[in-house]
């Protein structure tokens, strides 16, 4: 994590802006007394939102769950090369 003090980010405000989104790398500021603040990029914040929200719905923890245990026990599906999605959809119901 990239860091700078209240001093460097005021001098270089837009360049350390510009390398946060660029690198989706946060920028920690250091402030004295422990008050420090990380600045992330809004994609990044909205990530971080979205799986806060995933992680507190419990049916989609379990599917997830289920998911990962088909694919570590090998229960997966390819699509054909040259299958259109409608098809190889078509072929998954007809599966089950």
């Amino acid at each position: 994590m990239k860091t700078a003090n209240f001093t460097e980010l005021r001098s270089n405000l837009k360049g350390f802006l510009d390398q946060v989104i660029a690198n989706s790398e946060p920028l920690l500021i250091s402030r004295p007394h422990n008050e420090s603040v990380v600045v992330i990029s809004l994609e990044e914040y909205n990530a971080l939102k979205e799986t806060e929200y995933i992680m507190r719905q419990p049916e989609i923890m379990e599917s997830l769950q289920a998911a990962e245990h088909d694919v570590e026990y090998g229960k997966t599906y390819t699509q054909a090369q040259n299958e259109s999605v409608e098809e190889f959809l078509n072929r998954m119901a007809c599966t089950e």
